[in-house]
């Protein structure tokens, strides 16, 4: 028997679905009219889905999915809600910024019925009261922001939508889950406006990046040349120490050496026959030097007796005896007990007496 009235009552919720004309299930708005069942005292309710019931035009009970059973007459389906999420595309509205753009925005909104019961006698058409709400309060937040914010912080506008959203729709039972905007149009002369700014800007960063790369271009520049110069003062002033270093070293070498040759020539000098080598010496170079006058200049101061050499000899000779009495030890300096002889000039040295000329 129970059986048989399941199948009855299927058949006739079939034939009254087909039945339903094609205006009521089109539009989105007609949700709750359009899949509205007959009461066939035995009811099988699909899941995610809250059938209202009204006993003699009261609201009575809220079916739960799954089997329900109904008094026939009395007891009637009055509305059908959906617990599934639903989406709804707001249209395309116009909107004026706080800098008086007017703009073209369209959205989708995602909400979800909490309360079958306020759904169904809190508004009369929930879905259209949730698509107006939801286009007044994006008009309202867009009068809040300018141009450039609209863009920049969509994330924020979306969050303010969906609070205000909430805010009016708790007495409907409706809860929005999240508000989207699909697309700003601007108007074609602001558009151009924006593209010039874009540009501007991008040229505006260009020069500043140029101008950047130049600064530092000239501050390496410059720090090299600096550098440079460092280094090279640097080294000029190794090479002129370096440079002093050896001509130090240089003039004591010639020191050493001209001390060692003095010293040779000393020794050489208190030898027999010293005297007439160093005549010898005086000589030579006075004929060198003699011979190399008239090289550097073309004015040339001969003395009276050029051709007398013998004479230039005697001379040179006379100043080294006076020289060399003037460097020997006084006879008071000598140890006692040791006799100190004095030696006499040569009569070659004594620029008195007159010497032959060979």
């Amino acid at each position: 028997m129970l059986r048989t009235v399941c199948r009855t009552g299927g058949a006739l919720l079939k034939h009254s679905r087909r039945t339903i004309p094609p205006l009521w299930t089109a539009p989105a708005q007609q949700r709750w009219a359009s899949t509205l069942p007959m009461n066939t005292v035995v009811l099988f309710v699909p899941q995610q889905e809250a059938w209202v019931v009204e006993r003699m035009g009261k609201f009575h009970r809220i079916l739960e999915p799954g089997l329900n059973f109904l008094i026939p007459l009395l007891d009637r389906i009055r509305y059908v809600q959906s617990l599934k999420e639903i989406v709804i595309d707001v249209p395309e509205q116009s909107a004026v910024s706080l800098d008086n753009v007017t703009l073209q925005i369209d959205g989708v909104l995602y909400l979800r019925i909490l309360d079958p019961f306020k759904a169904s006698y809190g508004v009369e058409d929930p879905e259209y009261a949730v698509t107006q709400l939801a286009q007044t309060t994006m008009r309202s937040e867009l009068g809040k922001l300018t141009l450039d914010k609209v863009f920049r912080e969509r994330e924020s506008l979306n969050s303010n939508i969906v609070h205000s959203i909430n805010q009016a729709s708790d007495d409907w039972g409706i809860r929005c889950l999240r508000y989207e905007i699909k697309d700003i149009h601007v108007p074609p002369r602001v558009k151009e406006s924006m593209q010039m700014q874009v540009e501007a800007e991008r040229r505006k960063r260009a020069t500043v990046l140029e101008s950047e790369g130049k600064r530092e271009s000239d501050i390496n520049v410059a720090e090299g040349r600096k550098q440079a110069q460092i280094l090279a003062s640097e080294g000029q002033r190794a090479e002129q120490i370096n440079k002093a270093a050896g001509e130090a070293n240089a003039v004591l070498a010639k020191a050493d050496a001209k001390a060692q040759a003095i010293k040779v020539l000393s020794e050489a000098l208190a030898e027999q026959n010293g005297n007439a080598s160093a005549s010898l010496i005086v000589a030579e170079q006075y004929v060198a030097a003699f011979s190399a006058l008239a090289k550097e200049s073309n004015t040339i101061l001969l003395p009276s007796n050029t051709g007398d050499i013998s004479s230039m000899v005697t001379q040179a000779m006379s100043i080294y005896g006076s020289l060399a009495k003037q460097s020997r030890t006084p006879v008071e300096s000598a140890p006692a007990g040791e006799t100190v002889l004095e030696d006499k000039a040569s009569p070659e040295a004594d620029p008195q007496q007159p010497t032959s000329s060979q």
